[in-house]
């Protein structure tokens, strides 16, 4: 791809929008993909200086791969897509061409020895001459995560260690990095808590450690706030200091117990836990995982429609919660009974805003494959809290609550009754009907019992729920129904 760096200002001849200013012109390209961008710049004169004037630039990699072949991506796939962004990457961070700096460069690549030696010697130019102020870089890996072994994972970590050592100009410099199906040994762990000292933000997908031990972050230096897992093993995640961290997200995890935990991180505020719980999981008690975070203010546990991953408890859990204001409680199988999760409003008076979801996939439970599901996850296990040991007597100050997935089933209505006659400052209870699924409605009849309880859509179906829950209850909380 080649781009030309032309000044020529003249408009063709009928081409209306090429008589808008550069500025909005270049809010048009900023919107492009960079491969669009390319070929607007080189069809006209009035628009072929502007890409060298874009603050922000996205060199992805993906965006010169055959969409045929994306999902199966081949030696010579990468290596045309590769050569195809160091062209790109050359000619738009060229330090002569240059008279704008760019404040973001997002970066995605796959490591292949020439390409990426060439893009970081580009890159470190552009940085040392100050083109470049913040770098978003995403190393990407041509196989997906269930097709990797570990030697494509220690080959991935070598590379990344290469590039790292060649040009540490370029580690210097990046403020959000995301690695896939990498070996985080101890030398990486180093690139990314010690080189990489404006790291904002870390995204790792399906990574491990080699050996599913305790995995360690001890960075008091450290910038790092927002830390997103996804398929990572390890033994567990310990995070022993970062001070300025604020944001966790870890989405399915492999360890039958407690997969984190967390010594010295003041600036902790939201917390999310999403994972299906496999047959081997032993469950955790959420208050022995939160010890450490004093000033928790959202979090959000996800069971994907499996059992609970959290075992029973109920005062203990009180002080972890003590400045929560935002509870989300998300695919919780539509056929539990849900009062136990009153025992964490109990327990966390300061919720303002609960939510709440429910979960139906036919698409993923299908009967021919009862067995090999159960042999994963066991079999679905109800809720088994007691909820005795709160008096119901804690002023709470929840004051909306969003339930998604809502069907008149009666746990559903039992649970709704039950929180609005308690919550005595509760001002809007939504209920939403479920999105749609494609793979769902596909199969058709659903398999489960709840086939004749659908989401209230006419007048005299949701007066009728208004009705059943105003029911011998006093609550002046409006009802509010959200269709799709």
């Amino acid at each position: 791809m080649e781009i030309n760096n032309g000044h020529t200002f003249q408009a063709e001849e009928g081409d209306r929008l090429s008589n808008l200013p550069d500025d909005i012109l270049l809010d048009i390209l900023a919107r492009l993909n960079i491969s669009t961008v390319a070929k607007t710049s080189a069809l006209s004169t009035r628009w072929r200086h502007l890409p060298w004037q874009l603050t922000k630039l996205d060199l992805d990699v993906a965006e010169f791969l055959h969409a045929p072949v994306f999902n199966s991506i081949t030696t010579v796939h990468m290596d045309q897509a590769m050569s195809a962004l160091t062209k790109a990457a050359t000619s738009l961070l060229s330090v002569p061409q240059r008279d704008t700096s760019i404040r973001n460069l997002g970066l995605k690549l796959y490591m292949m020895d020439s390409y990426s030696s060439n893009i970081g010697s580009v890159l470190s130019q552009a940085i040392e001459a100050g083109i470049v102020k913040e770098l978003d870089l995403a190393v990407l890996h041509e196989k997906r995560h269930i097709d990797c072994n570990d030697d494509d994972m220690l080959h991935q970590a070598r590379a990344v260690k290469v590039f790292a050592g060649v040009f540490p100009r370029v580690i210097h410099c990046i403020t959000r990095l995301s690695l896939y199906n990498v070996r985080l040994d101890g030398d990486i762990h180093h690139i990314i808590f010690d080189c990489c000292t404006q790291l904002d933000y870390l995204s790792l997908e399906h990574c491990d450690d080699g050996s599913r031990a305790v995995w360690k972050i001890n960075a008091p230096n450290s910038k790092l706030r927002h830390l997103e897992l996804a398929v990572c093993f390890f033994g567990r995640l310990d995070l022993v200091c970062l001070p300025k961290f604020e944001y966790i997200y870890w989405e399915i995890w492999f360890t039958p117990y407690a997969p984190l935990s967390f010594r010295s991180v003041p600036s902790l505020r939201e917390l999310r836990l999403s994972c299906p719980a496999q047959s081997d999981f032993q469950g955790f008690k959420l208050s022995k995982v939160l010890q450490g975070v004093p000033n928790l203010h959202t979090l959000t546990i996800d069971f994907q429609g499996e059992k609970l991953w959290m075992q029973p408890e109920q005062k203990q859990i009180c002080p972890a919660f003590n400045n929560l204001k935002k509870l989300s409680i998300l695919c919780i199988h539509v056929e539990f009974d849900l009062l136990w999760t009153i025992i964490l409003l109990e327990a966390a008076p300061s919720v303002e805003l609960l939510c709440i979801d429910t979960w139906e996939h036919v698409c993923l439970v299908n009967k021919e494959d009862e067995d090999g599901r159960k042999l994963v996850y066991g079999e679905t296990t109800h809720p088994s809290w007691e909820i005795s040991e709160f008096t119901g007597t804690r002023n709470w100050q929840l004051k909306e609550l969003q339930f998604t997935g809502f069907r008149p089933l009666k746990q559903q209505l039992v649970f709704l009754k039950a929180i609005m006659e308690q919550a005595r400052n509760l001002q809007t209870v939504i209920l939403k009907e479920e999105e749609p699924c494609e793979d769902c409605e596909a199969i058709g009849t659903p398999l489960s019992c709840i086939k004749d309880y659908d989401f209230p859509k006419s007048k005299d179906e949701q007066d009728n729920v208004v009705e059943q829950l105003r029911e011998k209850i006093s609550s002046d909380s409006q009802i509010i129904f959200l269709c799709l």
